[in-house]
């Protein structure tokens, strides 16, 4: 039957259980074909895969192959060479031309060793046997930068130095990553998660056995990397002033986007796109960051030439981390939104954990 007019089009149902998306058949397709490239995708995309809960002893949810990919471009795999857990990415040339370029120049041999390089790691490019059009990045396993949660200034403060120092670096190779947002910031999760996570229901352990056990950033501090550079560019700085269409991305508030099309600077842009980052993450988020405020409030200034460049965001920011004292930065950032029961709780457990680190020496500033 036709869709009556101006009616939104059915979604099709979700394939049952037992059964793979679209996108899913395409990993088990290629399984073959990523073993022999050295990758060991989970039991769920196995091509004689039968599931787990067809014995009728548990339920789909209960079982580690019952989990679907949430992001069918993406998906974690073993490196048979060291049993590593790495993730691939599906890159079509055809939507995202310079995403590889871009991202392999980031992490190129030159610049990987630059301390202000937070640019996810390239470890391989394979290019897909059947399809000119696909490649597969292999990245090392990320974790969202806000899960767990930041528990005393300077752990945020850290993520804050770290982030904005990686912007420095990504635009002083002239690039512009040009989606920045919560998605596309992520940490390393291995000093936090020793045995790490299961890849789509990450609050619990690998096999779906207990919960994903975690430690502290103050205890075991992280890197912060940038990631997804689908929509990035990189400029010549002697063709003029750089101008580029807007492209929406995550972040849909950015304001020169809402009053013209026409082509602008990108890079006041990702000023915006990481003052909103900081600012809805950080600052609406925690109490206990107020010093934060009238720099995030330049950042996303609705004009773009009022914004400030990343190396005048770098240098007031090191002002501001300069002027906090160590007992600020051990301080407790309390979530907006905790009651009292709770917040009672987080203060004793906070206590002994402060009390814990200066006995042990664990710096206020959790440098990685």
């Amino acid at each position: 039957m036709a869709t009556p007019p101006g009616s939104a089009p059915t979604e099709p149902p979700p394939p049952a259980p037992g059964h793979l998306s679209k996108r899913e058949v395409w990993w088990r397709d290629h399984h073959v074909w990523l073993r022999e490239r050295g990758y060991m995708l989970r039991p769920r995309y196995r091509p004689q895969w039968v599931p787990s809960w067809s014995s009728g002893q548990r339920q789909y949810y209960e079982c580690e192959d019952g989990q679907r990919l949430q992001h069918g471009q993406l998906i974690d795999a073993t490196r048979v060479a060291d049993g590593a857990v790495v993730v691939l990415k599906q890159v079509l040339r055809t939507e995202h031309p310079y995403e590889v370029e871009i991202a392999q120049f980031l992490t190129s041999e030159h610049l990987l060793s630059d301390p202000k390089n937070h640019c996810v790691p390239i470890y391989e490019v394979l290019q897909a046997p059947d399809d000119g059009n696909i490649q597969v990045l292999v990245m090392p396993l990320l974790r969202e930068f806000y899960d767990p949660r930041f528990l005393t200034v300077g752990e945020a403060v850290e993520f804050c130095r770290q982030t904005f120092e990686g912007l420095q670096f990504i635009h002083e190779q002239h690039v512009a990553h040009r989606d920045i947002s919560e998605l596309n910031i992520m940490m390393d999760p291995q000093p936090l998660f020793p045995q790490l996570f299961h890849f789509v229901r990450q609050w619990q352990n690998r096999d779906l056995t207990g919960t994903a056990r975690y430690s502290t950033r103050t205890r075991h501090p992280v890197k912060y990397s940038f990631i997804d550079f689908g929509h990035s560019r990189k400029y010549d700085p002697s063709a003029g002033p750089p101008r580029a269409r807007p492209i929406w991305g995550g972040d849909r508030s950015v304001p020169e986007f809402h009053k013209s099309l026409e082509p602008c600077d990108p890079f006041p842009t990702d000023i915006y796109y990481m003052g909103n980052v900081v600012r809805a993450a950080l600052l609406q988020e925690y109490r206990g960051l107020e010093f934060l405020q009238p720099l995030i409030d330049d950042m996303v200034q609705d004009e773009p030439a009022n914004r400030p460049t990343i190396q005048q965001v770098v240098c007031r920011f090191e002002l501001l981390r300069g002027s906090l004292s160590t007992w600020r930065l051990r301080s407790r950032l309390a979530k907006r939104d905790e009651d009292w029961l709770v917040r009672s709780f987080r203060v004793i457990a906070h206590v002994f954990r402060t009390v814990l680190y200066v006995l042990t020496f664990r710096p206020a500033l959790p440098v990685p």
